[in-house]
């Protein structure tokens, strides 16, 4: 099976999991909301004030708007896999209960939102002062950073570690799993990409036409993204929590996903050293043979 078909089904796969538990699309809706009223209550003070871009209290401002941002997106994401963790395991989650959950490790996450958003603003400043050989660097440097931590929310989530120790936790599973096939951590990208250009066709030619016309066919067109921006948002969490069952068990339970096409998506390339080793999908693989 290619990478692309890896992605679609375990797209379906994912979809089959929110299907169980629909009520649990609210949650990215609740994350964007919160996240609109925080900035908003951080920079409309700001922006009032004619001296906010060369103030010190105008950047400390800033930076706890990012803070608050980045907690509130892994607050939502946390309560999304507790939830998914909740069905996979036999439970019947709903929105009280992963909210409940995320409630529980609202401590724990504290630290892994400040790490992310100081990692965040660092790779951030050095792109803007970057040439574009630089630039090019930094964002391989943060999409290595999004891979490497990829498990980290499931980790604390469900072994009730902290940041630290779910970093290196995330980074050995994924040393150990992934190998050199990352279509996984993209291809869910690339499947909420495909949905979006029909949305984007629809926009393209709603501007074309002018009127009444463009202004139903722009707004199906942003509804159309919006909800798919929610879908792709939850079934990134319930993938992330299958992903960490399969990598800590080699398998995947509740029987939504089928351990087959996971070991497809992940198995390292043959003849590296993991396969030699005989360590198979748990052999040393990928990055670590550089």
């Amino acid at each position: 099976m290619g990478r692309i078909g890896n992605s679609i089904s375990l797209a379906k796969a994912s979809l089959r999991v929110l299907k169980a538990d629909k009520e649990l699309l609210m949650l990215p809706v609740l994350s964007g909301i919160a996240t609109l009223v925080v900035a908003a209550t951080f920079l409309v003070p700001l922006l009032t004030r004619a001296d906010w871009e060369v103030s010190g209290q105008g950047y400390v401002s800033l930076f706890f708007l990012y803070l608050a941002l980045a907690y509130i997106t892994i607050f939502f994401n946390t309560a999304l896999i507790s939830a998914a963790h909740e069905r996979l395991t036999g439970g019947d989650p709903t929105l009280g209960s992963a909210l409940r959950g995320a409630a529980r490790r609202a401590g724990r996450i504290l630290p892994w939102a400040f790490i992310s958003a100081v990692v965040s603003i660092v790779l951030r400043a050095i792109e803007e002062r970057a040439g574009f050989v630089g630039r090019i660097v930094v964002s391989l440097v943060g999409m290595a950073w999004a891979v490497v931590t990829f498990l980290v929310l499931p980790i604390i989530v469900v072994e009730g570690i902290g940041a630290g120790a779910a970093i290196k936790r995330s980074a050995e599973l994924f040393r150990r799993t992934w190998g050199e096939n990352l279509s996984a951590h993209f291809g869910l990208g690339m499947v909420g990409f495909l949905l979006v250009l029909p949305a984007v066709a629809v926009g393209a030619l709603g501007l074309s036409l002018g009127g009444g016309a463009s202004f139903l066919l722009v707004g199906a067109a942003v509804a159309w993204v919006m909800v798919t921006a929610v879908v792709m948002a939850a079934l990134s969490g319930i993938y992330q929590t299958a992903l960490y069952h399969f990598a800590v068990g080699g398998a995947t339970p509740g029987g939504f996903f089928e351990s087959e096409l996971l070991a497809e998506a992940f198995r390292p390339r043959k003849g590296r050293r993991g396969d030699r080793d005989g360590g198979g999908w748990f052999g040393s693989a990928g990055f670590t043979d550089q």
